[in-house]
């Protein structure tokens, strides 16, 4: 694969996963569709494109995905959808990276990783810059969406270590969507029932969109550059993701940029490239930690 083409497929792949933080607050901000109904239509969508890709191609090795693994993914759909209710484009995507890194960082410790002390340094200004993102103020977060929001990150970080080592990264993603898919769907018709649900032509184009593009052709394209990435590549470039929602919720949407987030983004940002950067096999952020590696 030729430089520029690897360039190419990683910057669309960038695009994508920072488009999915993007599709789904434009949705739910400016169009009548609810949290659950955008997240039944996501994975589905997201499983029928994953599931073609897989058909498609022959993987070097088999993999299906597993139930387990369909129930953590679901759980990062649906904390991802509702917190984007409250949060901000930018806001939603830093906290969901920053607890995604906080748990495989936090796994690797556990795991008998000994961090250097730049690293050690790197992960208490990540911390601090996460502390100083959700105190009290006039510019905070809301609490509520916040708490889903790591929730989601912490879902994906589990998925994220479920999914070493199970086989070609886009069929057991394309399994682990099939199985999510129903799950989905019983939530949404459980809201129904319960709360009722509203749906509109914008909404659901959104809620396809994020499901079929942003993640079933996104994280298909990421698994075709992926191989070409060094580890600590795959890490950086996936830097870029909360400052592209950032920029996409302030071009889109109209979002201030305060400078509350930009000093949190700077320390959460900065502090985890310290952490992961200094390692020779850090784990990326998802979806890259599907293959042994964002």
């Amino acid at each position: 694969m030729s430089p520029l083409r690897i360039l190419l497929l990683t910057a669309m792949a960038m695009a994508a996963f920072a488009g999915n933080s993007l599709l789904c607050r434009l949705a739910l901000k400016q169009t009548g569709i609810d949290a659950a109904s955008f997240t039944a239509i996501r994975l589905v969508s997201g499983a029928l494109v994953l599931w073609a890709v897989a058909r498609s191609t022959r993987g070097a090795h088999a993999g299906r995905g597993n139930w387990l693994s369909a129930l953590a993914l679901f759980a990062y759909a649906a904390c991802f959808s509702f917190a984007y209710v409250s949060l901000p484009t930018g806001t939603g995507a830093l906290l969901l990276f920053g607890a995604v890194q906080a748990l495989m960082i936090g796994y690797g410790i556990w795991s008998g990783e000994r961090l250097r002390p730049l690293q050690l340094a790197g992960l208490a200004l990540a911390f601090g810059g996460l502390a100083g993102l959700l105190l009290p103020g006039v510019s905070a977060p809301p609490l509520a969406g916040s708490v889903l929001m790591l929730l989601a990150g912490m879902s994906w970080g589990v998925y994220s270590l479920r999914g070493k080592g199970a086989g070609d990264p886009t069929r057991v993603t394309a399994g682990n969507f099939l199985r999510a898919a129903p799950m989905a769907v019983a939530l949404g018709l459980l809201m129904l029932a319960f709360r009722g649900a509203s749906l509109d032509a914008a909404g659901f184009w959104l809620a396809v969109a994020s499901g079929a593009l942003t993640s079933g052709i996104g994280y298909a394209v990421w698994y075709t550059a992926l191989p070409a990435l060094k580890a600590t590549s795959a890490a950086s470039v996936q830097l870029s993701v909360p400052v592209l929602a950032a920029l996409g919720g302030i071009a889109f949407l109209g979002e201030p940029l305060t400078l509350r987030l930009v000093l949190a983004s700077s320390a959460i940002l900065g502090g985890i490239a310290l952490v992961v950067l200094q390692k020779r096999a850090a784990p990326a952020l998802a979806p890259a930690r599907q293959k042994a590696a964002h």
